[in-house]
């Protein structure tokens, strides 16, 4: 018990003296996940409006597969991003393989289908007099989807900090993809995995705590979204 004590206190100590390996592999991980959210989002909110006011008779079956891969295992994703951009890929030429890149492109598949299924849900939530009143007023189909995203942002945002969460805390993709090279592409959860492995619990503690720190701090952004949603 002393000695699970001291490695707390240890790991504490770590935090609050901004320890360069620390600092170093939390900022990675910030910047790794806030891009794979950003380009996410860029992507998935056009094609949600999009997919919002199609009347495609396969449109109920395709939202069905999309929340389906809402528990889509980052073991997989891992597995086919470094199927299609290793050498013997067709994107192999790429050349970005175990580098941050490929950390991001896989992050990004692994959060659209949340940023997806969850924007979706919240436009479809919209009354149908925003959408009517905004074609009235001579809106193009763009300007249409534009406004109804703006009337449904708190859903939107949601998405996008549940997508953040998701990404931030995965370790599948970025052990396979990223290869945990130190200095490089080494984040919180690979870090975390490698030093309990080698019994450094200090270094593992202080990294887990940032990372249940982010954490809480994305459940809270999320308490007061749904709270302004109301």
């Amino acid at each position: 018990m002393k000695e699970l004590a001291g490695a707390f206190a240890k790991a504490a100590q770590l935090i609050i003296t901004f320890d360069p390996q620390v600092l170093e592999v939390t900022f990675r991980t910030l910047r790794i996940s806030l891009t794979s959210t950003i380009i996410a989002g860029l992507l998935c909110l056009p094609f949600a409006g999009i997919i919002s006011f199609s009347n495609h008779s396969g449109k109920r079956a395709f939202i069905s597969f999309i929340q389906t891969l809402y528990s889509l295992p980052t073991i997989c994703v891992g597995l086919l991003v470094f199927i299609l951009f290793s050498r013997s890929g067709p994107f192999g030429n790429a050349g970005i393989l175990f580098t941050p890149s490929a950390m991001v492109i896989a992050q990004i598949i692994l959060i659209s289908p949340i940023l997806l299924g969850l924007t979706i849900s919240g436009l479809s939530s919209v009354d149908k007099p925003v959408k009517d009143t905004a074609v009235s007023l001579g809106a193009s189909r763009a300007q249409v989807i534009w406004t109804v995203i703006k009337e449904a942002r708190f859903s939107v945002i949601s998405g996008i900090t549940m997508g953040f969460g998701r990404a931030i805390s995965e370790v599948g993709c970025a052990i396979i993809v990223g290869g945990n090279i130190k200095g490089f592409t080494r984040i919180l959860t690979t870090s975390i995995a490698l030093e309990t492995q080698r019994g450094e619990l200090e270094l593992a503690l202080a990294l887990g705590i940032i990372l249940l720190t982010m954490a809480l701090i994305i459940n809270l952004a999320l308490s007061i979204v749904e709270e302004k949603s109301r």
